[in-house]
């Protein structure tokens, strides 16, 4: 067990060239697997665990919890705090296990499968919209920011004329600069209100929709239905879910797919394949920038060698245990033939990304249909005149020029 003095390193984590590995991230995987850490923002120091082995027992260990660091100014990358206080994201079991347990009905296998005509359906209005408007086209206009947007106000049946305002209001959220903090909390507290006001109207009168299922989702005996408050807490949380992953990797993997040609030929010779292929693309690229929502340890612990002293806050990086050579053999090689293994790009153990299902049918949908609809899709301007977003924690293509 380590227990001299660490070196603290200061990380900015804004590294932000195209979808690069951070060399930054690699550098610290590459010393060992437990580090010590300054981040922009927050109180103090941190721990930032890069292995797989040991971001695993981090997320799958009581002692270390999410729950201790409400009310803290916890290290972190933006200058407000993305979650809020009562956000299942920093909830432990048994709450935590109460608030899933309703969620998880909503993206159950059957459920998302009932969901994916709906999926289909907007994806197929969206690149006709695409053929219409003719090349170049801008991929990010057209497709990847919408669809996640508007399949998430679909399922929970927001009214068409909020849409535009709650994606604006999410996208302050997600920003890193310094002066964004007031506008951020603005928007936080903006999102929960309109949800606050949509629950007890659901209540009253339930439709088909997500947010009428987890109103109305019955609860093991014993324990109490989730409160308005929770539920709209909740769904802020599946807002910005839906705005942040699948909206990335839309544009990530059409990128990644359009700049690796010889992949996508395959692909295009075998579209039986792209499911696996699919999850060596989530696990390689990097669609966000350094690490989301810390931990405290509650008492002293060992991760890989290294004591974590009680009260210590613990980042993890999912990022980098994606890269972990122990667990995917030559790591930063895209393989899109890599045998399937699970990654860590939906986060693990109790907080495991509930929506990933549906995650995975919007990008099997958009891209699937993509490449389906314009099989001679290619970029309209070189790589290296690609613009990629900066003044977020998100790594994406601001714009994504297309022809074809």
């Amino acid at each position: 067990m380590s227990f001299q003095e660490p070196t603290v390193l200061e990380c900015p984590f804004d590294f932000a060239e195209a979808l690069d590995f951070d060399p930054e991230l690699d550098a610290l995987a590459r010393r060992g697997p437990v580090s010590r850490i300054r981040l922009p923002y927050g109180e103090a120091e941190a721990w930032l665990v890069t292995s797989f082995a040991g971001v695993r027992q981090v997320t799958c260990d009581p002692r270390f919890s999410r729950a201790a660091i409400v009310g803290r100014d916890y290290p972190r990358m933006t200058p407000e705090p993305i979650v809020s206080p009562e956000s299942i994201n920093v909830t432990d079991p048994p709450h935590a296990t109460r608030l899933r347990h309703v969620a998880a009905q909503a993206f159950t296998r059957d459920r998302v499968a009932a969901m994916r005509p709906a999926v289909d359906r907007v994806v197929a209005g969206l690149l006709t919209a695409m053929a219409e408007t003719g090349p170049p086209a801008d991929l990010v206009t057209h497709l990847s920011v919408p669809l996640p947007h508007l399949t998430i106000c679909e399922l929970l049946a927001v009214p068409e004329a909020d849409r535009d305002e709650l994606r604006d209001r999410t996208m302050r959220l997600l920003a890193t600069s310094a002066d964004a903090r007031q506008t951020a909390a603005e928007a936080k507290a903006s999102l929960r209100a309109y949800f606050a006001g949509l629950v007890p109207e659901r209540r009253r009168a339930p439709g088909e929709d997500l947010l009428s299922t987890l109103a109305t989702a019955p609860v093991p005996e014993g324990e109490e239905p989730l409160s308005d408050d929770e539920l709209a807490v909740l769904a802020v949380t599946l807002i910005l879910s839906g705005n942040d992953t699948a909206t990335c990797q839309i544009s990530d993997i059409a990128y990644v797919l359009l700049t690796h040609p010889e992949q996508r030929a395959a692909l295009a010779r075998d579209p039986g394949r792209f499911p696996g292929a699919l999850e060596e693309l989530l696990r390689f690229i990097p669609f966000r920038k350094g690490v989301g929502i810390p931990r405290i340890a509650l008492e002293d612990a060992e991760v890989e060698g290294t004591l974590i002293s009680a009260g210590d806050y613990v980042h993890v990086s999912y990022l980098a245990a994606n890269r972990d050579p122990a667990v995917f053999p030559d790591p930063h090689r895209l393989d899109l033939e890599r045998p399937v293994r699970p990654h860590m790009t939906f986060g693990w153990g109790g907080h495991h990304c509930l929506a990933a299902p549906l995650a995975r049918a919007e990008l099997d949908s958009a891209v699937t249909g993509l490449l389906t609809r314009f099989p001679t899709l290619r970029l309209a301007v070189a790589p290296e005149d690609i613009e990629w977003d900066t003044g977020t924690i998100r790594r994406f293509p601001v714009r994504l020029p297309v022809t074809w």
